[in-house]
């Protein structure tokens, strides 16, 4: 029996099977995550009910289980008629700066504007989509996985 942070088996095994410059997404509930993702990418859904699980839940366990190299967000596009609701950064761009902080990283988060975000999403190296049910706005995270260092 597993005794940490990650259980799910199906992620765990594309993990394991992912390997340096892997990207994963881990979407939000309002992410179009059934036409926005690679080619090759797998797509678990985790929706349980309306904020449960989060990105950031999912983000935590995923970042205790393998290195990650680079954390993008998608970034607020001003033109976007969803923009306005969210003045500066998303609220739960905070979270994700205090778990990078808890896990001892160095990693800063990198925002790309949301069409771009979708395009990196839709990457040939993107192996692995986790659909969260979480509603907060501007919660998408994109990962690029590191490797074992000597």
């Amino acid at each position: 029996m597993l005794n940490g942070p990650l259980l799910h088996p199906d992620i765990l095994r594309i993990l394991a099977q992912a390997g340096h410059h892997s990207k994963v997404l881990i979407a939000d509930g309002n992410y179009p995550a059934a036409n926005k993702r690679g080619p090759r990418a797998e797509l678990i859904s985790l929706q349980l009910s309306p904020g449960l699980p989060t990105v950031a839940q999912a983000f935590a366990a995923v970042l205790a289980a393998v290195r990650v190299d680079e954390v993008h967000t998608m970034g607020v596009d001003r033109d976007d008629p969803y923009a306005a609701a969210t003045p500066g950064d998303p609220p739960v761009w905070a979270e994700y700066r205090h778990i990078l902080a808890a896990a001892g990283t160095p990693i800063e988060l990198a925002p790309i504007l949301k069409w771009e975000f979708y395009d990196a999403a839709c990457s040939a190296d993107h192996v692995l989509t986790i659909q969260t049910a979480d509603t907060q706005p501007w919660a998408n995270l994109l990962l690029s996985l590191g490797c074992r260092t000597f």
